[in-house]
């Protein structure tokens, strides 16, 4: 969850990385006493995120900057379109200006990606979910932002739920192990509210896992036809995950098998940043 001390945790990090010892350039060309109005352009259209992390960025640096949000995080925008206005001390709206950007540009890239895969499964009883593939120190602000593009979040941590995947299996099967017995004894182990979620990238690992009644299965790199034979098998007996080349060309038919989440990496490290300007007036 993005909290109020989460954005102003990590938006006055960004800060002082970007003005360790003061903006020496606002300070030396701009006079204490002028004052700016800015406004935040849309350059093309897409989703909004970050509306209230751009806002602390000024705030941070001068309270007295003002901030007026004209659209919210989830409201679409069209480009050319104001989204909002900022006014205050000029050498503060300067100051913030890039943090600002920096943030509000990446997470309405990241809302507006979703917002597309969202769109293509219309119809479709699957959801968009994200991954662990975020910035390092900024997950929060970018599965916040996967939420505003109307996708959900997987899980936030390595401490949410058991997920076990190639690498964890090949281990946890050594020595000709079997694998619905190690399974079952890892759900007698763990507390009853832990969600168990394993991966499968063959339709003959299904019957071991569903007989450890795992709570969902991820379908792993399957063909349509095996995704298809993969939730007719599975039959409603764990969520079903599909996961691997998914893109906007394929997730519809990905959707049309019958699995519940798809899982989308691509939300989140391999994303254009929305291209959105701040105009500055100095008054």
């Amino acid at each position: 969850m993005l909290t109020k001390q989460i954005i102003d945790d990590s938006v006055g990090r960004a800060l002082a990385e970007d003005a360790p010892w003061g903006d020496v350039t606002s300070e030396y060309l701009i006079p204490a006493s002028a004052v700016a109005t800015a406004t935040l352009e849309a350059r093309e259209s897409g989703v909004m995120a970050g509306a209230e992390v751009f806002a602390a960025a000024f705030k941070l640096v001068d309270v007295t900057v003002g901030v007026e949000l004209l659209v919210s995080d989830g409201q679409s925008f069209v480009a050319g379109q104001t989204l909002a206005i900022v006014s205050g001390p000029a050498r503060a709206v300067l100051t913030g200006e890039r943090v600002a950007l920096n943030f509000v540009q990446r997470m309405a890239g990241i809302a507006t990606a979703t917002a597309k895969y969202v769109a293509a499964i219309h119809g479709t009883d699957a959801r968009i979910v994200d991954t662990r593939k975020t910035t390092p120190g900024l997950r929060a602000f970018e599965k916040h932002s996967v939420r505003a593009g109307g996708g959900h979040n997987h899980r936030y941590s390595l401490s949410d739920a058991v997920m076990a995947k190639d690498n964890h299996l090949a281990i946890l099967t050594r020595g000709e192990k079997d694998l619905t017995e190690e399974l079952l004894r890892v759900r007698s182990e763990l507390g009853h509210t832990t969600h168990i979620e394993v991966e499968v990238d063959r339709l003959d690992q299904l019957d071991a896992v569903l007989a450890a009644k795992v709570d969902t299965i991820m379908l792993d790199n399957f063909s349509l036809e095996d995704m298809k034979t993969g939730v007719a098998k599975i039959a409603g007996r764990a969520v079903v995950e599909a996961s691997g080349g998914v893109n906007l060309d394929t997730v519809r038919a990905i959707a049309q098998t019958g699995v519940d989440v798809i899982s989308v990496g691509a939300l989140t490290h391999q994303i254009h940043s929305l291209d959105l300007g701040l105009d500055i007036k100095i008054d």
